[in-house]
């Protein structure tokens, strides 16, 4: 789990109004966040299998945020993706 600190710069960094906490793109940030936090540790546990099952559930879930987003607002899922980094 990330850290409250951190979990509210994601969010301010993504929001889409002042109140915001759960649009697609925080939604997606927050997932990327903990989605590297765990590859990190998958790379020095490499036997860690159920961290592993978790972070493939978290790339899925990433995966179907993302399809919804671009579905629905082509716009914000290139800027968001822009923003993380990802590969469409």
């Amino acid at each position: 789990m990330l850290p409250v600190k951190e979990k509210k710069k994601v969010v301010e960094k993504f929001r889409v109004h002042e109140t915001d906490t759960g649009s697609y793109e925080v939604q997606i940030a927050l997932l990327s966040e903990e989605i590297d936090r765990l590859a990190s540790h998958l790379k020095k546990h490499k036997k860690d299998n159920h961290s592993r099952r978790g972070l493939l559930k978290m790339v899925a879930k990433r995966r179907v945020l993302l399809a919804r987003l671009q579905k629905e607002n082509e716009k914000r899922y290139l800027a968001t993706i822009k923003k993380l980094g990802l590969k469409k």
